[in-house]
């Protein structure tokens, strides 16, 4: 491989970040759901998801969140999500990097904006 190659992930691949983001918009909540359980921190990642789609979120830290929500979101990955037990931890692996990376820009009103989805997420079943 010559050194000026690009490559891009074989996961993912290039991709625009308006098209990222509808692609994690339309995924997203269903694999939370599904994947709640699995994950721990599941408050952080719909608060990273929350910061993601804020107008305010400086441009590399939305793309930071979106591609690891891609990950997170896609059906096929490095370890098949629906392998009991060990299906998510590619996916923590990713997104737990990333929001060590971007915590900072996840402020108090993405986290209250995750409560309130996940209290309602909750109530409806």
């Amino acid at each position: 491989m010559a050194v000026n190659e690009v490559l891009y992930g074989e996961i993912l691949g290039p991709e625009d970040g308006a098209r990222r983001e509808k692609r994690v918009r339309s995924r997203f909540w269903a694999t939370v759901r599904k994947a709640a359980r699995a994950i721990p921190f599941v408050d952080d990642v719909v608060a990273a998801y929350f910061c993601a789609l804020d107008p305010a979120t400086p441009p590399r830290v939305k793309g930071i969140i979106l591609g690891a929500l891609a990950y997170f979101v896609l059906p096929l990955d490095a370890v098949p999500d629906i392998l009991a037990g060990v299906g998510f931890t590619d996916d923590i692996t990713v997104l737990l990097a990333a929001i060590s990376v971007v915590g900072a820009h996840i402020k108090p009103a993405h986290r209250e904006a995750a409560r309130q989805a996940l209290a309602g997420d909750e109530a409806t079943g």
